[in-house]
């Protein structure tokens, strides 16, 4: 046995938990599940486990088809791989997946994870409306050796259509009308518009089943078709999906059964009255970091509604321990034979403080795939204990009816209207609360010391998702952490919108949210619209900080100016301030 392994009193093959100071919280959620034969139920697909209202239920049952992908995907693996092996074939080189949330998460996670197959397609997800993360994924490879892949469960994706309008002009301009077929591909629910239009176009069309959720649905088509390019071994990561779903059913031994324990552990912490331990801080070791966006979405969208959830926080550099707060419970992604002293050595002190921990082993690369199951299920099992419907995500629409407005004023007038700032320190503005500030520092001071005292920041960055402002927004989260000792979470928009967004806005309100926006120095235009790549996120921008608002959110907003790290390299410099 491990040092790190000893520290947990609760063990089994897929998971450790020791729950420490929140021992009572957990045994009362996995008594709750027990008491309610939640397994049993949940694989029985009883909607009345998350609600009792018929419309919930019914919507519920057309969403539970993600318990048995690893037996109803397994028909489709000859057609998915006769399709990668044309693909090389025809010379392709590359893939360009234009998705969000739900439908480009998990390839993500796939690739970066688990790398392309010597000989196959790369693969590289384009879930933004940034021109410049547009143009630097158009420039990266020849439009003759891309394929691209447009994904979206109900077909009306605003990000999918404009981003497959661009694209479609591009390959039809540069070769030819009749190519585009040959350089397109479309996975969509049956019946959707996208769908008819990949007939139109006849471009190569996957339907997924249509009882999966967006984010339930790594497993399904939107995941084995971008793993089918990268050339990985679909029939393997479908057994391993299917041995987590025999470890998760009810003829496992409750104690064992690793997603009816993480459950437990994530929905009766956050569920404390006196001080929910609700910040998941999910660690990884080095291999499988990007997972941690995937369980973002996941989690934050599934638990983040009528006024609780489950806060992610994933991709956090290490901390002083006085610097972690009583409500975070920690859940560490280890991959055997990767470089994991620093994570064990953490996780061993933190659990052997008290700090409620759980350990997901995973022996080797692929393991990673069975998480996807893993993290389904314990998310279904969370939303039972925190008495929320998991799979429903009321507050998205919220931001998107307001960029969609925003738009259309947009069309009439040719502007976006935008209030005047409450500061101007270039080349930074404000727009946020008034305070009597006499300098930005002293601004940046009253903002931050009215946080929640055990919330949250959120830093929401309509900006190219570029590596140096990823360093630099990291930069800025540390600060906030260790001035306020809150965890900080970086989103980037309009990704984030299909993630965090529902919980933003649908949980509690305890966040403090800093938006991030810029003035496009160099803009992109879409084929057949009125508007630019660049109006269309600034008009998402403006919706989804109205949307927070109007939920009655903590807000402000910083205009960064034509250049983005410039305006972020500032910013930082104005919150610097000595840690607590």
């Amino acid at each position: 046995m491990s040092a790190l392994e000893e520290v947990f009193t609760l063990r089994s093959q897929y998971i450790w938990v020791q729950a420490g100071r929140c021992r009572e919280p957990f045994e009362d959620a996995l008594a709750s599940l027990r008491q309610q034969q939640a397994v049993k139920r949940i694989w029985e697909q009883d909607a009345a486990l998350w609600s009792r209202d018929p419309a919930q239920m019914k919507e519920i049952s057309n969403r539970l088809g993600w318990l048995h992908l690893d037996e109803t995907m397994r028909s489709k693996l000859g057609a998915l791989n006769a399709f990668a092996q044309h693909a090389r074939a025809a010379g392709l080189r590359r893939a360009v997946h234009l998705g969000m949330g739900g439908s480009s998460l998990a390839p993500e996670v796939l690739r970066q994870s688990l790398g392309a197959a010597a000989g196959c397609l790369d693969l590289v997800v384009l879930d933004s409306t940034d021109p410049a993360q547009i143009r630097r994924t158009a420039q990266a490879g020849g439009l003759a050796e891309t394929l691209f892949i447009v994904a979206s469960k109900s077909g009306t994706t605003a990000e999918t259509a404009n981003l497959y309008t661009y694209f479609r002009a591009a390959v039809s301009e540069a070769l030819g009308e009749g190519a585009v077929k040959d350089h397109f591909c479309v996975i969509t629910d049956p019946g959707t518009a996208l769908e008819a239009l990949a007939c139109d176009e006849e471009l190569p069309l996957f339907t997924n089943p249509p009882d999966i959720g967006g984010r339930f649905s790594a497993l399904s088509l939107f995941g084995l078709l971008p793993a089918a390019l990268l050339g990985l071994d679909l029939e393997r990561m479908l057994n391993k999906s299917g041995a987590m779903a025999r470890a998760c059913s009810a003829q496992q031994p409750e104690l064992e059964n690793p997603g009816l324990l993480l459950g437990a552990l994530l929905g009766g912490l956050a569920r404390i009255k006196e001080l929910p331990c609700d910040k998941l801080t999910l660690l990884c070791s080095p291999e499988n970091v990007s997972f941690g966006a995937w369980v973002e979405q996941l989690v934050a969208e599934s638990t983040g509604k009528g006024g609780v959830g489950i806060l992610p926080v994933v991709g956090e550099s290490p901390l002083p321990l006085k610097y972690y707060g009583a409500d975070r419970v920690f859940v560490y992604m280890r991959l055997e034979d990767d470089d994991n002293a620093a994570a064990d050595a953490l996780v061993r002190e933190l659990a052997g403080r008290g700090a409620p921990c759980a350990v997901l082993p995973l022996r080797e690369r692929y393991d990673l795939v069975g998480q996807f199951m893993l993290w389904e299920f314990a998310t279904a099992a969370a939303g039972i204990v925190l008495g929320i419907n998991p799979f429903d995500q009321p507050n998205v629409e919220a931001a998107k009816i307001q960029a969609r407005t925003a738009l259309v004023r947009y069309e009439e007038t040719h502007s976006l209207a935008i209030d005047e700032p409450v500061r101007v320190d270039p080349p930074l503005m404000f727009y946020g609360p008034q305070y009597q500030a006499a300098e930005s520092v002293l601004y940046m001071d009253q903002f931050i010391a009215t946080a929640h005292p055990h919330g949250y920041f959120a830093l929401m960055a309509y900006i190219d998702r570029s590596p140096a402002h990823i360093a630099l927004l990291e930069g800025i989260a540390r600060i906030l952490t260790l001035r306020t000792g809150l965890p900080t979470t970086i989103g980037f928009g309009p990704r984030f919108l299909h993630s965090t967004g529902q919980l933003h806005k649908g949980g509690a309100n305890t966040g403090t949210f800093i938006q991030f926006v810029q003035q496009e120095s160099t803009d992109l235009a879409i084929p057949g619209r009125s508007y630019s790549f660049g109006v269309l996120k600034r008009a998402q921008a403006l919706g989804d900080l109205n949307a927070l608002q109007q939920a009655g959110r903590y807000t402000l907003c910083i205009d960064l100016g034509s250049d983005a790290a410039a305006g972020l390299a500032r910013f930082m410099e104005l919150i610097q301030g000595r840690p607590a």
